[in-house]
C-alpha cells in the first residue's frame, strides 16, 4: 500500500492548484524545468531562488504537506548525487556541485507537485493534446498501469519467501532478493508477451 501511495498520491483536495487545468499545470512544470536547466551560474542563483519560492507557494496553495515533499525529494535526490560529486572535479567545482543539486531539486519538486495534484489520466490526456505521439502516450499508460501489478507480484513473492525463511543471514537474504528479482523479470517478460498478443488479437496497432 505504501508503494502504491508513493506512485499515485493524488489527493482530491479542493485547492486552487488542484482545480487548474492539467494542461496548464503540465506547461508550467515544464517551464520550471526548462528555466532551471538553462540558467547559467553563478549569475542565475536569484532565478533559482525565485523558482524555489514559486514552487513553495504552489505547494502551500495546493495543501501539499511539506513532509510529503521532503520525503519524496530525499528518496529521489540521491540518484543525482553521484553526478553532482563528479562536478566537484571541474573548474569552479563547488559552484557546479551546488548547481546540479539545486537544479535537480527544483525539477523534481516541479514533477512531484504536478503528480500530487493531477490525476494520471488527466496528464495523459494533456500529453495527447500537446501533440505527443499516441504510441508514446500508450507506452507510458501501460507502464504506469502494469507497474502496480509488478509491485503487487513482488510483494507476494517477498511474503512467500519470508514465510519459508524463519531466520536468514545477510548473505542468504541477498541471495533470496536476487532470486526474486530474477523471477520477477522472467514473469514480467512473459506477461508483457501475453498482453501484447492479446492487444494484437483485438486489432491494436
Amino acid at each position: 500500500m505504501k508503494l502504491h501511495d508513493f506512485l499515485d498520491h493524488h489527493r482530491p483536495a479542493q485547492s486552487p492548484i488542484h482545480r487548474l487545468p492539467a494542461g496548464l499545470k503540465l506547461c508550467l512544470a515544464m517551464a520550471v524545468v526548462a528555466a532551471a536547466i538553462s540558467v547559467a551560474l553563478p549569475q542565475g542563483w536569484p532565478l533559482l531562488g525565485l523558482l524555489a519560492t514559486l514552487l513553495a507557494g504552489a505547494a502551500a496553495a495546493g495543501k501539499i504537506p511539506w513532509a510529503f515533499l521532503a520525503g519524496r525529494l530525499l528518496l529521489l535526490e540521491p540518484f543525482v548525487l553521484g553526478v553532482a560529486v563528479l562536478a566537484l572535479f571541474q573548474p569552479q567545482g563547488m559552484t557546479a556541485f551546488l548547481g546540479v543539486l539545486a537544479r535537480s531539486a527544483l525539477c523534481l519538486l516541479a514533477m512531484i507537485l504536478l503528480s500530487a495534484t493531477t490525476p494520471f489520466p488527466d496528464l495523459l490526456k494533456s500529453l495527447r493534446q500537446a501533440g505527443i505521439p499516441a504510441i508514446l502516450v500508450s507506452v507510458v499508460a501501460l507502464m504506469y498501469r502494469y507497474l502496480f501489478v509488478l509491485i503487487d507480484e513482488a510483494g507476494r513473492m517477498t511474503r512467500a519467501r519470508r514465510s519459508r525463511t524463519f531466520k536468514a543471514g545477510r548473505a542468504r537474504s541477498w541471495k533470496s532478493s536476487a532470486s526474486i528479482i530474477g523471477q520477477l523479470f522472467v514473469r514480467s517478460s512473459s506477461r508483457a508477451e501475453r498482453v501484447y498478443g492479446s492487444m494484437c488479437a483485438r486489432g491494436w496497432r
